[in-house]
C-alpha cells in the first residue's frame, strides 16, 4: 500500500434502520491508484456503505474524509462536482441521445450550465468527449442514439459519463452486473488501465468473484454490517472467518481465483 496519504478515509461508519445496525462502525482507507472491492454476502450492509460515500445515505455517526474534506452531509451533486464519479448497478444513459451527446450532457451539468438554454449540449466540448470515448472504445460510434447499443457498449458509456467530471475517485456498484463474461473482463480491464493511466481511486462492489480476484488490488469484507477481513485477494481467499461467514458451506474461493489467474491478472 502507498505510504502517501488515503485519498479516501472512512472512520467508524455506521447506519441504521428502524433499530436494525446495517453498517456497524466500519472503518477502511482507499488510495490513489488503486481498486479496493467492497463485498459480502447479501444483508452485509455494502450497499449502505456505497450510498453514505456517494451521499444518498447521510451516516448516523463517523466520518467520510475524501482528499481532506468531510463527505458526512455533503448532497451527491456537491461530491460528483468535488470529484467523485459514480456507475450504477444498471446503467443509466439518455437512450434518445447520442453516445457523445450523452457524455456532453455530463459535462454541461459539471460546468453548471444544464439549464443554459442558450447554448446547445452539440457545442459543449465535443473534442473533450470524444477523448473520453476514445478511451473507453467508444468513440468510432459517437453520433449513435445510446438505444441502439448493446448492453456492454452502454455500460462503457456510462463509464464515459462517470469520468466526465475528471474524478479523483470513482465509485462502480455492480459494474458488471448482467454482462456476459467476456464483455465483464474487458470492462474491468479498461477499468484497471484507466486507474494505472489517470491514478485514480476505484471502489467497487462486485457479485462475480472472478472478476474481483482478478482486478481488485485489495478487498474489504462486510458481514451484518461489520467489517470481517480486509487486505490482498489471497490473503482474503484464505482468510477462515471469510471462508465462514462469506459462503459457510465451506466451499473455498481457489476455483475463483484460478479463474482469475487464467486471466492473466495476478490475484
Amino acid at each position: 500500500m502507498s505510504t502517501a496519504a488515503p485519498l479516501l478515509k472512512v472512520e467508524n461508519l455506521g447506519k441504521s434502520f428502524g433499530g436494525v445496525k446495517a453498517v456497524d462502525g466500519i472503518s477502511f482507507e482507499l488510495h490513489a491508484g488503486e481498486l479496493l472491492a467492497l463485498i459480502g454476502p447479501n444483508g452485509a450492509g455494502k450497499s449502505t456503505t456505497f450510498n453514505m460515500v456517494n451521499g444518498q445515505l447521510k451516516a448516523d455517526q463517523g466520518s467520510i474524509r475524501f482528499n481532506g474534506h468531510e463527505l458526512v452531509g455533503q448532497k451527491p451533486r456537491a461530491i460528483w462536482r468535488m470529484g467523485v464519479g459514480r456507475t450504477f448497478q444498471i446503467a443509466e444513459t439518455f437512450a434518445s441521445l447520442t453516445v457523445v451527446e450523452n457524455v456532453q450532457m455530463a459535462m454541461l451539468s459539471h460546468d453548471g450550465k444544464l439549464f443554459s438554454m442558450w447554448r446547445r449540449a452539440a457545442d459543449h466540448k465535443r473534442d473533450e468527449a470524444l477523448v473520453l470515448l476514445d478511451q473507453v472504445g467508444m468513440k468510432s460510434q459517437a453520433d449513435r442514439p445510446c438505444s441502439e447499443l448493446a448492453y456492454g457498449d452502454v455500460k462503457r458509456v456510462e463509464l464515459a459519463i462517470a469520468m466526465a467530471n475528471s474524478p479523483q475517485l470513482l465509485l462502480m456498484d455492480e459494474p458488471t452486473a448482467g454482462m456476459a463474461p467476456k464483455e465483464r473482463n474487458s470492462l474491468m480491464a479498461l477499468t484497471k488501465d484507466l486507474v494505472i493511466q489517470r491514478g485514480l481511486a476505484v471502489l467497487f462492489t462486485e457479485h462475480s468473484m472472478d472478476v474481483v480476484f482478478a482486478y481488485a488490488d485489495r478487498m474489504i469484507v462486510l458481514a451484518r454490517g461489520r467489517l470481517i477481513a480486509q487486505g490482498k485477494p489471497l490473503e482474503i481467499r484464505d482468510h477462515p472467518k471469510v471462508q465462514e461467514v462469506y459462503f459457510g458451506s465451506g466451499k473455498t474461493f481457489e476455483k475463483i481465483a484460478e479463474k482469475a489467474a487464467a486471466l492473466g491478472v495476478t490475484a
